[in-house]
């Protein structure tokens, strides 16, 4: 890692020229043990969600390498983190089960299996055996567990292991707010799922931040419309989203019409197929109110109408039943786009009533395998909410559809690619990819190597 990367903030045109990528930052085990200090020691990372904390004492764990960290509320209206280490002899408070996504639980105080030191829920040491052995050096100050800083935003728990890393709403912006009319914290989970995947954890979340790859990896999306595409750079983030036709500007977001002679029919067929072969970005109520559309519209009704009735029928029949949408003008949907790419590690793909999340981190210091987590949510009404937890599912599990293992013989083969000598790195498109040259832009910056380099 002896290139020098270039510390100065690049001006977002800059990266719309054509670049290339080296292919260290995927594939070196020195880059990948580099990584947890240069990067994920500095970076707000997204741990989980607000609602999966209901109670006081409820816990989780995050895991990123060498540190583990235990995320616990502390109080109705207080949510703490401290590392998941014993102070005596450095025994993991919480263990993970085995096969398990992490570690949970509800409780009063933490316990370490080895010698019986207790914490309570702010971190304090409550009892060491025979404390009085230390002759009065043990201090409560030495013995409390270490403090990791944890804010929340739009319904996420997230942390940071530096001290002096700026606040979390800094670090996101302008994502907050780009994003703050979609209320994204009333979302909860439909369904989420996670493994260990072959591949670097940039190669599995550039396999989903951006449109280049749609009509090739998912040719089955060609019937159904044209998807075009644009990733723009945001700060240290990223957002695509897709052009829309003419005549239908303010529809940008998420919520799309099929193409083709009859938008109605179009349109069902999409939803269709997304709800069966992805069961993402869209809901029960969204398909239902498509397949009624050439039964409800006339034959030849302008596709701009019958995006109006199709996503009006839909909003006014979820809230008869309590399902309120977030009211977003349409130019806050053009600016948002349809995902964030949040620096280094996660992807918001948001919607009015729905999102499709992403994200990835090491699995050990193995350069060639990630741990890789999908989430999909959506709006509910209150109380009506499904219990869900993170299963486990390898990549040919039939529970992914059929559309996301697309994306996953992609992410595999890739990393395989990466070694090749015939291979001289990454050419992402600088329109079309311009997130994947804005990641690599940035992870350079926390590195101090691997900046995207002039193609030509």
């Amino acid at each position: 890692m002896s290139e020098t990367a270039d510390h100065t903030d690049t001006a977002a045109e800059d990266l719309s020229r054509p670049l290339t990528i080296g292919v260290e930052a995927y594939i070196s085990e020195e880059w990948a043990r580099a990584e947890r200090d240069r990067l994920w020691a500095k970076v707000w990372q997204q741990v989980g969600r607000v609602e999966e904390l209901p109670e006081v004492g409820d816990f989780l764990t995050y895991d990123i390498l060498d540190d583990s960290i235990i995320v616990v509320r502390t109080s109705p209206d207080e949510i703490r983190a401290h590392y998941n280490v014993c102070s005596h002899r450095g025994r993991r408070l919480v263990d993970t089960p085995e096969g398990a996504h992490d570690g949970r639980g509800r409780g009063r105080q933490f316990v370490c299996g080895f010698h019986g030191w207790r914490y309570d829920l702010e971190g304090r040491c409550t009892r060491v055996p025979e404390r009085e052995d230390w002759q009065g050096t043990l201090t409560d100050d030495k013995i409390k567990l270490g403090e990791v800083r944890l804010e929340t935003w739009g319904g996420w728990i997230w942390i940071t292991m530096d001290p002096d890393a700026e606040p979390l709403w800094t670090y996101l912006e302008p994502a907050p707010t780009l994003l703050k009319s979609f209320d994204l914290e009333r979302f909860r989970y439909r369904w989420r799922r996670w493994l260990v995947f072959d591949c670097n954890w940039k190669v599995a979340l550039e396999a989903f931040n951006e449109t280049y790859h749609v009509p090739y990896t998912h040719p089955e999306f060609i019937p159904f419309g044209s998807f075009l595409g644009w990733s723009r750079v945001q700060g240290r983030h990223s957002n695509i989203g897709f052009e829309a036709p003419k005549g239908l500007e303010e529809n940008q977001g998420k919520l799309r019409i099929g193409g083709g002679v009859d938008a109605r029919v179009s349109t069902a067929e999409m939803q269709n197929f997304i709800w069966e072969n992805a069961n993402t970005n869209t809901t029960e109520t969204l398909v239902d109110v498509a397949n009624r559309l050439a039964a409800e519209l006339p034959d030849g009704t302008p596709p701009d109408q019958v995006a109006k009735y199709w996503l009006e029928t839909a909003r006014r029949e979820d809230a008869d039943r309590g399902v309120v949408w977030p009211t977003v003008d349409p130019e806050a949907v053009a600016a948002s786009g349809t995902a964030w790419q949040i620096f280094p590690n996660f992807q918001i793909g948001h919607g009015q009533n729905n999102m499709l999340c992403y994200s990835a981190r090491p699995y050990g210091y193995d350069p060639d395998k990630c741990i890789f987590e999908v989430a999909v949510y959506q709006l509910y009404a209150p109380g009506e909410e499904p219990e869900t937890e993170w299963v486990f599912t390898p990549p040919d599990h039939p529970d992914w559809r059929t559309v996301l293992p697309q994306d996953f013989s992609n992410m595999a083969a890739v990393q395989k690619g990466m070694k090749a000598r015939g291979f001289t790195g990454p050419k992402p498109n600088p329109y079309r990819e311009r997130a994947v040259a804005n990641l690599h832009h940035n992870l350079a910056k926390y590195m101090g190597a691997g900046a995207p380099r002039d193609l030509d």
